[in-house]
């Protein structure tokens, strides 16, 4: 099944050149080429999904200096409930 789509595309002015140049030679059109160029770079390898995964090892850092700051609103809340409570103790 063929698909058919447009784009535009930039390419590079030696790259026409030897593109139109390569279908003038073969009597193809300069679609043709552009296709059957790009085909056979992708067959080729150039593909990303072909590579290999990359994979990224991971290390214990060990247990964390600080606390979890996961409910650091709640321990800050308490810290100054008790810096108020000393204060007002002391001003009795």
């Amino acid at each position: 099944m063929i698909l058919r789509m447009r784009a535009t595309l930039t390419i590079d002015e030696h790259i026409i050149a030897a593109l139109k140049a390569l279908a003038h030679q073969q009597g193809l059109s300069f679609e043709h080429v552009v296709n059957q160029t790009l085909r056979r770079g992708l067959d080729a390898g150039g593909v990303a999904t072909r590579r290999k995964p990359y994979r990224v090892k991971s290390y214990s850092l060990g247990s964390p200096l600080l606390p979890s700051l996961d409910k650091s609103l709640a321990l800050a809340g308490a810290l100054e409930d008790a810096e108020i409570a000393r204060k007002s103790i002391g001003h009795q």
